[in-house]
């Protein structure tokens, strides 16, 4: 039987530990989609553009799938996040887009 020690915690975290895959890259988006199914969540990022009044142009350059369960924990980590931004920046407002014809996914 060995004995534990009362200073220590019972039930230790490990250590994380980050890195950067080869390819790893940063990137700007200003447009995420969001589809889902019952296996997993699909965010699509892109970069939206108009050049001319009545033409909203996106470029998506990456689609990551998410479980379910990391789709709760990342509305989590955001909802924190964004909670905080705002307590120290101020309020974010969302812009209306322009109504069009079918929706904008």
């Amino acid at each position: 039987m060995s004995q534990q020690n009362p200073n220590q915690p019972q039930d230790k975290q490990p250590q994380l530990k980050l890195s950067n895959v080869e390819n790893y890259r940063d990137g700007y988006a200003n447009s995420v989609q969001v589809r889902m199914s019952v296996w997993d969540f699909f965010l699509v990022f892109g970069t939206m553009t108009q050049d001319v009044p009545d033409e909203l142009n996106v470029k998506n350059f990456q689609g990551i799938y998410l479980s379910p369960q990391q789709a709760k924990a990342l509305w989590n980590v955001l909802g924190h996040n964004l909670a905080q931004y705002e307590q120290t920046f101020g309020s974010i407002t969302l812009e209306q887009l322009p109504q069009t014809e079918g929706p904008i996914n």
